[in-house]
Order: C-alpha cells, then structure tokens, then sequence
C-alpha cells in the first residue's frame, strides 16, 4: 500500500469514527486557513531558513546550523503524537532513512510538544531521527506556519480527549500548519510544502527526489 493510499485509508476511518458533525468542524477550520491564506505567507523555495536551536527528545539541543554543516536537511512540523496522519508521516520518514542518509540528509521533526511527548511519539514510532520541541511554536511561527483553533476545535479536542494544554505545556491552542522543507546546506529552501489540510501529506518520495536533485 501507498504513502497516499495510507492517508486516505486513515481519513476513512476518521469520518467513520467522528460522526459527520464533527468532521464539518474540522472541514470548516481548513477551509477557513485557506480563505486567510497562511500557506502563502509560509516559508517558500529560495528563502533563507531561519536558525533554531531545540531540544530533542533527549534533552540535548539540537543545532540547525549543526545540522546543515552535514549537508541538506529536511525539516518536517508536525501537530502532535495525538494526530494519525503525523504518526504515519514519521513513520514514512523512518522507513526511508537509508535512501535520505545516502543522499547525504539529515531528517529533523518539530512539533510543539514537551520533551515527554516527543519521546512517546519517537518511542511508538520507532524513530531513529531527532524529534524536537518546539515550546510556544517560536520556529514554527518564524516558518509562518502557527495558527490557533478555533473555540468549536477547543471544545472538539477537549472531548477526544486531546489536551493540547498538557500536551505543549500552555494554554494557547496554537499548532503549526503541517509543513515539510528540504533547505539546502547553505541554508536556502530547495522544497517547501505547506497545506491548511492536515490530512494531506507530502510523499515522502518527493522529498527524497529534492535531496536526490541536490547532492548532484
């Protein structure tokens, strides 16, 4: 089966599983980050990265410049462990470590999340890369990709029982808009993909091909 093909099999059961109300709800929250056009607004092709310096799930802090004296580095933001469709991006990222690492890149996932979640989500998944907390979303609002939910998704994700409060360590109910980047090692993004729709991912496989393309 497909990275897609996953995807879609995961949004069937969400809609079989939430009901059509709520599923409503959460259309409406996508459609309303579409008509305020923040993907527009996000980190593009030929920017410049921002630094970041993050801990990991460890405790150690993580370095971009660090991680761009490797070579290319992918940076990936995700919405939390709680999300299905970010637990199987990780995962896909994962299952494509060898074919990243002989390219010569380096893979880093930021979520807004404590360190005590980030290591559940590398611990479930199995992840061999640094996941990163990201406390207030401060890198993800410099990639212009946070946004709060809207008090209809507060309420929604107090009942599934996703206590984002807990979760990021503050009241705020920002997340970022899931978003992959390919940045070259001089720092200038080569791929950038930012969708208001989290159920909708980059596939893996394109990411591959950018670094492909780079380490030519």
């Amino acid at each position: 089966m497909s990275f897609q093909d996953e995807l879609a099999g995961i949004k069937r059961m969400s809609v079989e599983k939430r009901g059509a109300e709520v599923i409503a709800a959460y259309e409406k929250g996508i459609d309303e980050l579409r008509a305020d056009g923040i993907a527009g607004r996000a980190l593009a092709v030929g920017d410049s990265m921002p630094g970041f310096a993050l801990p990991n799930a460890d405790g150690a802090t993580v370095r971009s410049a660090d991680l761009l004296g490797r070579g290319p580095l992918v940076v990936t933001f995700y919405r939390g462990g709680w999300c299905p469709y970010c637990n199987l991006e990780l995962r896909a990222y994962q299952a494509q470590a060898a074919r990243l690492a002989a390219a010569g890149a380096t893979v880093v996932a930021i979520s807004p999340e404590v360190p005590d979640e980030t290591a559940k989500t590398v611990a479930s998944n199995a992840l061999a890369f640094d996941v990163l907390s990201d406390a207030g979303n401060a890198v993800a609002r410099s990639f212009g990709l946070v946004f709060r939910l809207s008090d209809e998704l507060v309420e929604i994700y107090r009942r599934n029982g996703n206590d984002l409060e807990r979760r990021n360590g503050d009241g705020s109910w920002e997340l970022p808009v899931p978003g992959t980047f390919v940045v070259d090692a001089d720092g200038r993004v080569a791929l950038a993909d930012v969708d208001p729709d989290y159920t909708r991912r980059l596939d893996p496989e394109q990411v591959i091909a950018a670094v492909e393309r780079l380490a030519r």
